[in-house]
């Protein structure tokens, strides 16, 4: 015993396994074998974005149980982990045997043998996305306009819209003077309803590039008869360019009314018939998902909110702009089938002709009369494996405890927007050392946003140390519903910023310099994924 109680070594944490292993050549001839294939990165966000395979997705050992069943649902689906030196793939591939998964190997050496073999490593996050958003203007010619001329228009009371093709919290955060919030499947669906007339100039926007480029060519894919341009490096170029955003707007353009709605509809005929896009109804859809050596993925395209409102079981809540933008976070299976719905035929239609033309092989809708059957209402449930029940102790409680010690397991972002008092931020992976620098204290409390991976990591606590350990119910959350306060910050322990991707408008300082250098790589993308002959972004049909 270790004199602050904790045991030594790890083992129990991670066990000694064999683990089946593939060198990069292998590796280099299953991507090209067009296959289904889950490439899962089981590093820390923030280390994938350092430096990773082109294809692959990241999941978190961290946070593995919590989104494993959503990115691979198949439990047969052929997997191949990869991490910087095979530690933590094999932590993962014995939980992934433990959840029934059985089609796993781990990529021999990690990223470092696969650089040595003379591969690319791709910085960044969503990259497939993001350089396929480059591809698509260089090879469509998506106009653009600059933040100095928009603004030049904007003064000259030019007969305009400009539309933000993000989220509706991004929008939310910072947005242009006088923009219409309509994120990117909307775009098509909407824009009859507030567009009258042929000669108002379009104008779409994003943070950066890609739902820029993206929502612009839609558009114009669309046949819309008006101008359309994409703004040069979104809201970033805004600011760079020395002008002002606003913040807290919320200004959503309205769903479309009849006339409106049969012109989208009419558009989004003409783009399923020009890229035999499939349309199937409910009979086809069960055959398909019955189908064992297949992962079918079911998504539905439209708004959060209408998701909330009923939705069809068995489907997941993937907004069409945001499956478009950050497909790796939604489906992780590769080569994988997707079966897209909504209630109008306009969101999937548009969300499928560009998932086609992203190189997946297989995208149909599922015919819109199929919602009138949805009978599920309430947010996306995101299933949790390996969940059990833990010792908790009440924010009540907690708050009147002397000698406790408190470990936060959020992200270094969220900790340093808000955590309990005293809470020392930990990851996951790496709790053996936390609680080997602890002094000793009586118990050990940890905490995370919603309480989850605090409960998920318990009994990993528990076979380190003799002290009881204990999960804050509903974690940080429940804490500030209890009318706790928070504190913000570092803490008293300090922040390990690696474990996530920082975005420049994350960052505490030198935001500038990230936005520039942020769009140089958005750009240099398309290049880059030229010597990836694996991945193929189909020409749309002439």
């Amino acid at each position: 015993m270790t004199p602050s109680g904790a045991r030594a070594p790890a083992a129990a944490v991670t066990p000694a396994i064999d683990a089946p292993l593939v060198d990069a050549a292998e590796l280099r001839a299953i991507l090209g074998d067009g296959q289904e294939l889950a490439l899962l990165d089981v590093r820390e966000e923030g280390a994938f974005a350092r430096g990773h395979l082109l294809t692959a997705a990241s999941l978190p050992l961290s946070k593995l149980e919590t989104r494993i069943d959503a990115l691979v649902p198949r439990r047969d689906a052929r997997i191949v982990l990869v991490d910087d030196d095979e530690n933590l793939a094999r932590r993962a591939l014995t939980r992934l045997r433990g959840f029934g998964y059985g089609r796993i190997a781990v990529l021999a050496g990690g990223i470092g043998a696969w650089k040595a073999a003379g591969h690319q490593l791709f910085s960044g996050v969503f990259v497939p996305s993001k350089a396929f958003g480059e591809v698509v203007e260089h090879r469509d010619g998506t106009p653009a306009i600059d933040a100095t001329e928009l603004k030049r228009l904007m003064e000259a009371g030019t007969d305009m819209v400009v539309l933000d093709s993000r989220p509706e919290g991004e929008f939310k955060a910072m947005s242009l003077p006088g923009g219409w919030n309509c994120p990117g499947a909307e775009l098509v669906y909407r824009i009859h309803e507030l567009v009258k007339r042929p000669e108002t100039l379009v104008v779409v926007n994003c943070a950066g590039r890609t739902r820029s480029i993206i929502g612009a060519q839609s558009l114009i894919n669309a046949g819309l008869p008006n101008k359309v341009v994409a703004l040069r490096n979104g809201t970033m170029g805004w600011h760079l360019a020395g002008f002002a955003l606003e913040g807290g707007k919320t200004r959503m353009v309205p769903p479309p009314g009849a006339e409106a709605l049969a012109k989208a509809k009419a558009a989004a005929a003409g783009i399923a018939r020009r890229f035999g896009i499939r349309c199937i109804g409910r009979g086809e859809l069960e055959r398909l998902r019955a189908e064992p050596a297949r992962t079918t993925y079911c998504f539905d395209v439209r708004s959060p909110e209408e998701y909330a409102g009923r939705h069809l079981s068995g489907f997941r809540s993937a907004p069409g702009g945001q499956l478009v933008q950050a497909t790796d976070t939604y489906a992780a299976t590769r080569n994988a089938r997707l079966v897209l719905a909504d209630d109008d035929g306009v969101r999937a239609t548009m969300t499928a002709h560009w998932l086609i033309q992203l190189g997946w092989p297989e995208v149909v809708t599922l015919d819109p009369a199929a919602m009138a059957e949805a009978s599920e209402t309430g947010p996306e449930i995101q299933a949790v494996l390996g969940l059990k029940d833990v010792p908790t102790i009440a924010p009540t409680e907690l708050g009147a405890s002397k000698d406790v010690a408190i470990l936060d397991l959020a992200t270094s972002i969220q900790y340093r927007k808000g955590h309990v008092p005293g809470a020392r931020f930990a990851q996951r992976p790496d709790l053996a050392a936390a609680i080997a620098g602890m002094s000793l204290a009586q118990r050990i409390v940890l905490t995370s946003p919603d309480g989850v991976i605090a409960r998920l990591a318990v009994p990993e606590v528990q076979a380190l140390t003799d002290r009881p350990v204990l999960a804050l119910a509903e974690g940080t959350a429940g804490w500030k519903a209890a009318g706790r306060a928070l504190e913000s910050g570092d803490g008293p322990g300090g922040v390990r910023d690696d474990d996530v991707y920082y975005r420049p408008y994350d960052r505490q300082a030198q935001i500038e310099e990230a936005m520039r250098d942020y769009l140089r790589w958005e750009i240099a993308l398309a290049d880059q994924v030229k010597r990836e002959d694996y991945v193929k972004f189909p020409s749309p049909p002439v």
